[in-house]
């Protein structure tokens, strides 16, 4: 009884002292948030869409490539054009404009005719010999064993 009053009052001296008692692991107080905070989006100062004009081409006769693209704007409807060089020989022009109400509305249009490669009849792939069939290595007869040379005293 006396090693039981003992061994319990052990066990309360080393709780007291917050040294964990038989290997028991000892625990920190769960840490306080704060509550998150509102979301609130960032001022955002909309400012109206400027007036603007651009155009470029492009006429490379070593690799063929040929474009080119105007746009132009008067800060409520968008508008221009781009046409580009098809492999088939023909030109598509794209006429286009832009705006809040309408969406993008294009015109897509194509200049000349197209001009393909002539097609060739169909020839089957050659008729190829089978690979030759390889004799085995030949076998060779293993090494004649020697008698040790006689040993005289």
């Amino acid at each position: 009884m006396i090693s039981f009053v003992f061994g319990f009052a052990l066990i309360a001296a080393a709780a007291a002292d917050g040294v964990p008692a038989y290997g028991a692991p000892a625990y920190a107080p769960a840490p306080a948030y704060a509550p998150a905070k509102a979301y609130a989006p960032a001022a955002y100062k909309e400012e109206p869409a400027q007036p603007y004009a651009f155009q470029y081409g492009v006429a490379d006769d070593y690799s063929g490539a040929k474009f080119s693209a105007s746009e132009n704007s008067d800060a409520k409807v968008v508008s221009g054009s781009y046409q580009v060089a098809l492999p088939d020989g023909r030109i598509q022009t794209v006429t286009y404009t832009a705006d809040h109400y309408n969406g993008y509305v294009a015109d897509v249009k194509y200049e000349g005719t197209p001009v393909y490669p002539e097609a060739k009849p169909y020839a089957p792939a050659p008729a190829y010999k089978p690979a030759p069939a390889y004799a085995p290595a030949p076998a060779y007869k293993p090494a004649p064993v020697y008698a040790p040379a006689p040993y005289h005293a």
